[in-house]
C-alpha cells in the first residue's frame, strides 16, 4: 500500500432506515421512482466513508477536520461498498485527502477531506437562533421554506444507550468512539442535519445529495446536542426541488459550537412516470 493511501474499508451496506418516514428507503416507493430498490441512507454511507479517514487522521480530524461529500449513485441493501482514499497534499497549513466509496456499479459517494494544522475558524452561535419545532409540521414547499427565518431546533442526547445503538447500526468498531471519553460519531452529527429538515416539515420521499462539514471541536459521550439553523437557499435543478440548509450544532447550556454544516437535499422529486 502506498504510504499516502488511506486504509481500505469494505462493508456490506445496510438500509438503516427501512422503517423511516422517508419512503425513498422503502423498496416499493423507490422502485416507483426508477430505482432498483430502496436507497441506503446517505448518512449511513457517510458513516462508512469516515472509517478510513478517522483511521488515518485520528481524533484531530474529529476535532477540526472538514469534509465535502457528494452522493452520486444509489447504494442498495447488501451491496458491498469499498472505501478507498489517499492523501493528496501535505503543506504547513494542513493535509488534504480524497475518499471514494464504490460498488460494482461504480463510484457512489465521493469526498474531499482536509485536516487544517491550526484551530478551525470560529462561528458565533448567537448568529444561529434557537427556535421551537413546529407542533404540526407543514408540507414542504418552496414558498414555505424560503419564508422561514429560523428552523426549529432538534435536540439529541448522545449518552451510552444512544452511542451503543448508533455504532451498532453503522457497524462501527473503532476504539476512538468507545468508552466514557468516546467521540460522537461524525455521521451522528450529520444525522442531526437530516433531522433539521424532517423535524420541521413533512417531506417524503426525499434524498440527501451533499454536505459540507467543518468540525469545530467535536463532541464526546454525554453531549447534549442542539441543531440550530436556517434555510440558505431553495432552487430547482433538473425538475427536482432542492433545499440547502445552513446549520450549527452546539453542545450544552453554553452552546459550544461542535460542527458547522451546509446540507443539501432534494425535498420534492418529479412525479413518477407511472403516476396518473
Amino acid at each position: 500500500m502506498p504510504s499516502d493511501a488511506l486504509p481500505e474499508y469494505r462493508i456490506k451496506a445496510r438500509n438503516t432506515s427501512s422503517t423511516s418516514e422517508n419512503a425513498i428507503h422503502h423498496d416499493d416507493v423507490a422502485r416507483r421512482y426508477g430505482f432498483a430498490a430502496a436507497l441506503v441512507p446517505g448518512i449511513t454511507l457517510y458513516a462508512y466513508l469516515t472509517r478510513p479517514i478517522v483511521e488515518a487522521l485520528g481524533p484531530a480530524w474529529l476535532s477540526r477536520g472538514t469534509v465535502s461529500v457528494r452522493f452520486v449513485k444509489p447504494v442498495h441493501e447488501g451491496e458491498e461498498l469499498t472505501v478507498t482514499g489517499a492523501i493528496t497534499e501535505r503543506t504547513p497549513s494542513g493535509v488534504a485527502a480524497s475518499v471514494t466509496g464504490r460498488t460494482a456499479s461504480g463510484d457512489c459517494v465521493v469526498a474531499s477531506v482536509t485536516l487544517p494544522a491550526g484551530s478551525p475558524t470560529p462561528v458565533n452561535p448567537t448568529l444561529y437562533l434557537a427556535a421551537p419545532l413546529p407542533a404540526d409540521r407543514p408540507v414542504a414547499t418552496r414558498d414555505y421554506l424560503a419564508g422561514l427565518e429560523a428552523l426549529g431546533t432538534p435536540e439529541a442526547l448522545y449518552d451510552d444507550a444512544c452511542a451503543t445503538e448508533y455504532l451498532d447500526r453503522v457497524s462501527e468498531t473503532l476504539a476512538v468512539y468507545q468508552g466514557s471519553d468516546g467521540w460522537v460519531h461524525p455521521a451522528f452529527l450529520l444525522q442531526q442535519a437530516n433531522r433539521a429538515l424532517r423535524d420541521n416539515v413533512q417531506v417524503s420521499p426525499w434524498i440527501h445529495v451533499s454536505s459540507v462539514v467543518r468540525h469545530l471541536g467535536g463532541a464526546r459521550l454525554g453531549a447534549h446536542l442542539a441543531t440550530r439553523g436556517r434555510v440558505r437557499s431553495v432552487f430547482e435543478k433538473k425538475g427536482r426541488e432542492m433545499v440547502e440548509l445552513d446549520l450549527l450544532i452546539v453542545a450544552g447550556p453554553a452552546a459550544k459550537p461542535v460542527a458547522h454544516i451546509r446540507h443539501t437535499a432534494i425535498y420534492c422529486l418529479p412525479a413518477p412516470a407511472t403516476d396518473p
